[in-house]
Order: structure tokens, then C-alpha cells, then sequence
């Protein structure tokens, strides 16, 4: 069972205690990413992951901080998204406190020094081409930016070049020290560790974070600004790159992570690509060979979310492939999901959901995450159960609820054979 404490500063702990392992994560996850960000300042929340594991007082370099890491054969990384930021150390259980110093002690005395600001420009500037060069993952830049405009939340997480060579020092540690705060970041701690509510044993997770994190900085949470939609016929953005395959996301905008029907979306998102007996991936893939890649999945962030439908596909069927997207889309308005399939669906959930649970991480990642975006905790078993309670008659209102045309977006990374009159056509079916 999760354990959670408050600790006066407001600084939050999930202390998550796994039998079944030999590890522990330690994650901290931090309220802030690409959408906290002004214009001048898009990309700082990601580059200022990158110097974190730079050097601090007691640990002066990068490598002062790899070695030790290493040393106990921790797994370790940061990660950034549009409206948190992570960073995780998993390692042997025993090893526990090691992990806890090393990441309270980046949390809290990073140094931010003016030469490792000016080298890690370069690697970060790479990143930008490197995704740049991946049409899979770049075609998701451009659908935002369909979807959002120029907001926080239809900008690029690692922002442009341009944005990074600008970063000065006073810019990193002013943001560092005003987003970096107690009340903004959860520690969450999965695996093998005692009761968390006891002193004993390895004097209780509660104590150790309390001594750690003893200097973190103390405000109040900044919020983000609330985004704008406007959007009031179908939306289409084509990108001519020369390339094999043409990738494409096809969706709608959705729900919010706090509407009561987002089960609903889940389950359906499933229906639709979530496995290799989809729908889609039959009709695409499996019957007509025209894909590797395709599936489909349901984003949400506070306010707003997507529905969205990814695939490479051949660049002669694009059209057609198309189509049968659209029409797949289209059947969950006009035919419930049956009985057999819906509990299909729902096992391959469950199965899913299970497998994903067995590592120490993924736990603290599970229960971290609900905590900095809700607010709240729902164990697995309260989630599963609100799959089992979707309905094909949920599943369908939902459906005719984000299915329109207003909310339909379309982006595509092709050759300059795809032509934007083609793909207006297809957008035009709905």
C-alpha cells in the first residue's frame, strides 16, 4: 500500500514498498515544462535537465556524479515533457542512500557553471536536429502545432537553436530557483524498502527524505497559462521532406486527464490501435501491408488532450490508407463495440497494465505522476476498475462527442509527391 506525507514545507513523498524486488527507484518529478515557458525562454525547462547531473558543490563534475552512479550499477536518467520534468536513480534496495544523496544533492546545490552551460549547447542543439531528422517523432511537433498554436502547448519541449544559444546563466538559475520549489515536486520511492511509516530498519523513507532534502527552496507553485482553442473546421499541416514513408498523425481534440469519460477514451483508443488485432492494425497493416507502424492513443494534460492515430505508411497508399482511417473513426459512431471485442479490449488492458507495473519505476512513476497532475492517488486496482465499468454505449458517446469535424486535425511528413489538395479531400470526408 502507498504511503504519502506532507511535509511542512509542502515537499510531498509516496513511499511505495514492493516485495518482490531487489531495487528502488528514487524519482522527483517537478511541476514545470515546455508549456510553463515565455516565448523567450521555450526550451529552458529541457536544457536545464541536461546540466542538472553537471556538477555540484560536493560533487564539482559530471563525471564526480557518473562515477559514483556507476559505481553501485544505477540505471539513471531525466526526462522532460510539456508539464513536468523528471529525474530518476534505480539501483540495488541497500544502495537507497546513496541515490537519495546524489539526487537531493543536484536537486539543491547544482552549480550551473558558465563553461558546462556554454558546452551542453552543443549536445542539446543536436537533440533538436536529431528529432528533426526523425519523421515519426518530428510529425508530433507539427500536429501540436496545429492543435495549440503558437502557445506553451504547440511549442517544441526542446524549443529551437536559436531559443538555446540565447540561455544565459541568470536565466537558468532564476528559473531553477522558481520553479525547482518544495511544493512543486514529489519524491516518489518504489521497491524494496521498509515501512514507510516506520523509523526503524533504514531509519524509515519519511526520515531519510526529510534529512536529504533539507535545503530545497520554498514558494509558492507557479501555474501555467490556461490554453486558448479556437479551433472551427478541420485543420491540416504538410511538411515536404524527402523521404521513404510518409508519417502522419490523424486525431481530434479530446478530454482533459479530469473528465469522468476519459476511461472511455482509453478503452477506445485501444480499440482502434492498441494491439496487433486492432482495428487498425488489421485493416492497415495486417490485411494490405501498407504500414509498419500504426496504432493509436490518447494524450491529456489539464485542460485539454487529443486523440490521436500514428502511422508510417507507404507513400503510393497514403490515400487510401487514409481512408480506412477515417472510416474505422467513423464506425464507432455509427456501431457499438461488441460485447466480445469490449472484453477483449479490456483484458489486453489489464494484461498491459499489469506487465507495465512489475518494476520498481514504473510503480513510481504510476503513483508520482497521478500526485503532481491531480493531486491525487488511485491505486490499480481503483484504475481497473474504472475500465471494467466502460460501456460500448460510453465508448460510442464518447466518440460522437470528439469525432467532429471541429476538432479534427491532420499532419503529414512526405515527399513532395503528397499533395496538400489530396489531403483536404480526405479531412473533407468527415
Amino acid at each position: 500500500m502507498v504511503s504519502r506525507f506532507v511535509y511542512p514545507n509542502g515537499l510531498r513523498l509516496l513511499a511505495v514498498p514492493m516485495a518482490s524486488t531487489e531495487t528502488v527507484t528514487v524519482l522527483v518529478l517537478v511541476g514545470t515544462g515546455s508549456r510553463y515557458e515565455t516565448r523567450e525562454l521555450n526550451g529552458i525547462s529541457h536544457f536545464l535537465e541536461h546540466l542538472m547531473f553537471k556538477g555540484t558543490t560536493k560533487r564539482p563534475g559530471a563525471l564526480d556524479i557518473s562515477e559514483e552512479l556507476d559505481s553501485i550499477g544505477a540505471e539513471y536518467n531525466a526526462f522532460t515533457s510539456k508539464e513536468y520534468t523528471g529525474y530518476y536513480i534505480k539501483c540495488a534496495a541497500q544502495k537507497l542512500d546513496i541515490a537519495l544523496d546524489l539526487i537531493s544533492d543536484i536537486f539543491q546545490n547544482s552549480k550551473f557553471d558558465e563553461q558546462e552551460i556554454e558546452r551542453e549547447k552543443g549536445p542539446v542543439k543536436e537533440e533538436v536536429n536529431m528529432w528533426f531528422d526523425n519523421p515519426a517523432r518530428y510529425v508530433g511537433t507539427l500536429y501540436d502545432q496545429l492543435l495549440f498554436g503558437d502557445q506553451p502547448l504547440g511549442w517544441d519541449i526542446a524549443g529551437t537553436k536559436e531559443h538555446i544559444d540565447s540561455f544565459q546563466r541568470a536565466d537558468l538559475v532564476g528559473y531553477f530557483g522558481s520553479h525547482y520549489t518544495a511544493r512543486n515536486t514529489i519524491i516518489a520511492i518504489a521497491g524494496n524498502i521498509e515501512d514507510a511509516n516506520l523509523p526503524a530498519g533504514r531509519q524509515g523513507v519519511k526520515i531519510k527524505v526529510q534529512s536529504y532534502f533539507n535545503n530545497i527552496r520554498e514558494q509558492e507553485k507557479i501555474h501555467p497559462v490556461p490554453v486558448i482553442e479556437h479551433q472551427i473546421a478541420p485543420a491540416l499541416k504538410l511538411f515536404h521532406k524527402k523521404v521513404e514513408q510518409v508519417n502522419v498523425n490523424f486525431g481530434f481534440r479530446a478530454l482533459s486527464r479530469f473528465h469522468p469519460d476519459y476511461e472511455a477514451l482509453e478503452v477506445m483508443s485501444a480499440v482502434l490501435g492498441g494491439g496487433m488485432s486492432s482495428r487498425l492494425f488489421v485493416e492497415v497493416r495486417e490485411k494490405r501491408g501498407w504500414a509498419y507502424r500504426i496504432g493509436c492513443g490518447a494524450t491529456a494534460y489539464h485542460e485539454t488532450g487529443d486523440f490521436t492515430t500514428a502511422a508510417g505508411l507507404s507513400t503510393d497508399k497514403l490515400i487510401p490508407a487514409l481512408e480506412i482511417i477515417v472510416a474505422e473513426h467513423k464506425r464507432l459512431l455509427e456501431e457499438p463495440v461488441s460485447a466480445r471485442e469490449l472484453t477483449k479490449i479490456k483484458d489486453y488492458i489489464k494484461g498491459k497494465f499489469a506487465i507495465g507495473l512489475e518494476l520498481s519505476d514504473a510503480q513510481a512513476s504510476f503513483y508520482g505522476e497521478q500526485e503532481l497532475l491531480e493531486e491525487k492517488v488511485m491505486t490499480p486496482e481503483e484504475k481497473l476498475a474504472k475500465i471494467d465499468a466502460v460501456t460500448s454505449e460510453n465508448i460510442q458517446a464518447v466518440a460522437k462527442e470528439i469525432f467532429r469535424p471541429e476538432r479534427l486535425n491532420l499532419a503529414v511528413i512526405g515527399p513532395d509527391t503528397v499533395k496538400e489538395d489530396d489531403l483536404r479531400k480526405i479531412i473533407e470526408l468527415w
